[in-house]
Parts: structure tokens; sequence; C-alpha cells
């Protein structure tokens, strides 16, 4: 009975969880903004994003963080950060 409740629960999770859209990141509003399509917002998007990680990696760096600690703050920087525009 125990199994059964909880693969009932673990399937009902599962598709509340699928059901939610991901939020686009703050690169791929920006190309939506832009009205790009296709080749060209893959593009843009990935240019984005790696200059973003850059900005945020730089940042981590100046502020001598290692470890878990970086990759938090790197982590949450990459959330908060708009593209240039």
């Amino acid at each position: 009975m125990k199994r059964l409740c909880t693969l009932a629960l673990i399937a009902f999770s599962s598709l509340t969880y699928a059901a939610e859209p991901a939020p686009d990141s703050a690169c791929m509003t920006a190309a939506k903004e832009k009205k790009l399509f296709g080749a060209a917002r893959t593009s843009f998007v990935t240019k984005c994003e790696k200059d973003v990680l850059a900005k945020c990696e730089l940042a981590a760096g100046e502020k001598k963080l290692a470890g878990a600690a970086k990759a938090s703050n790197v982590k949450k920087c990459v959330r908060e950060t708009a593209p240039a525009a």
C-alpha cells in the first residue's frame, strides 16, 4: 500500500511539474523582444549567455570566491543579469 501511494504521489508530482512551462532566460526574452527567429535567435542567445557567464565568472573572481561559493554566486548572477542591449 505504501508503495502504491508513493508511486501515485511521484506520478502526480511529475505531471504537475511537466505542465508548468520553463521560464525563459533573460537572453531568450531579449531575443523575443528583438523578434529574432531560427538561427539568428539561436546565435544571439548563445552569444548572450556566454557573455553573461563570462561577466559573472569575472565578478566572482574579483570577489576571490572559490568552490561552491563561486558556483552559487555565478548561478545567481546569471539568473539575475539582464543581457546587454
